[in-house]
């Protein structure tokens, strides 16, 4: 007898939620524990239901996916990730798997593959770039596609390409709304010269030279959206 698969989905657009709990339950062997339209609340089921895989996506209110799957990896580093994104690009994909995911992979995703992709993760495989790999299939993948990016995915390096924190992130989606580093300050609660330091911290990460790169950088991957926009 196949083994069941606990299932976890995590979006915040209810009727694409929906669609894909339809989707699972096509699947006699998976068995949807929980869902969850908001990175704070995927936390905290995940610590209370325990899932085996989590369908995750990266584009969240209040924490993004990214911050969601390293929080929930920490605590439960034996839960498979799935992340269902409408950005793809490889260095994406690469945050992805620093996080902690197993699996990238777009919203236009047939429902078999999707379904087939929660059968890989949950034994061991990854997948990426609409390919199922071994793990060693995947570091020659990341080293082909990101090539000096590569490094940091396998090390204990954490000032290369990791997910911004939370705050850090609050203060880039105050900066994408137009916010000066004093209008910022204030309605944080935080001094001036935090705000700054946490800039510095945060073109550093992304690799950008001003403000307006990262708040583009931050828009086009997703991580943070304009009020009243939808992924």
């Amino acid at each position: 007898m196949t083994q069941e698969i606990s299932l976890l989905i995590v979006d915040d657009h209810p009727v694409f939620r929906g669609g894909l709990i339809d989707v699972m339950d096509l699947d006699p062997n998976i068995k949807v524990v929980g869902e969850a339209a908001d990175g704070e609340v995927a936390i905290e089921m995940a610590y209370e239901v325990k899932p085996q895989v989590i369908l995750m996506d990266i584009n969240l209110p209040t924490i993004n996916g990214l911050q969601v799957t390293r929080k929930i990896k920490s605590q439960l580093p034996d839960v498979k990730v799935i992340m269902i994104t409408g950005y793809d690009d490889a260095e994406q994909v690469f945050h992805a798997l620093r996080a902690g995911a197993s699996a990238y992979c777009p919203k236009d995703i047939t429902p078999e593959a999707l379904i087939a992709v929660v059968y890989s993760v949950f034994n061991e495989k990854y997948y990426v770039d609409e390919k199922t790999m071994s793990y060693e299939e995947l570091m020659n993948w990341v080293e082909q596609k990101i090539g000096r990016f590569a490094g940091p995915l396998v090390s204990d390096s954490e000032d290369l390409f990791v997910p911004l924190s939370p705050r850090e992130m609050e203060i880039l989606e105050h900066v994408t709304r137009g916010l000066s580093n004093k209008e910022i300050a204030y309605k944080l609660g935080i001094s001036h010269q935090t705000v700054k330091n946490h800039m510095t911290a945060i073109l550093r990460k992304l690799r950008v030279d001003d403000r307006t790169q990262a708040a583009v950088y931050a828009l086009r991957h997703g991580w943070v959206r304009l009020e009243g926009a939808r992924a």
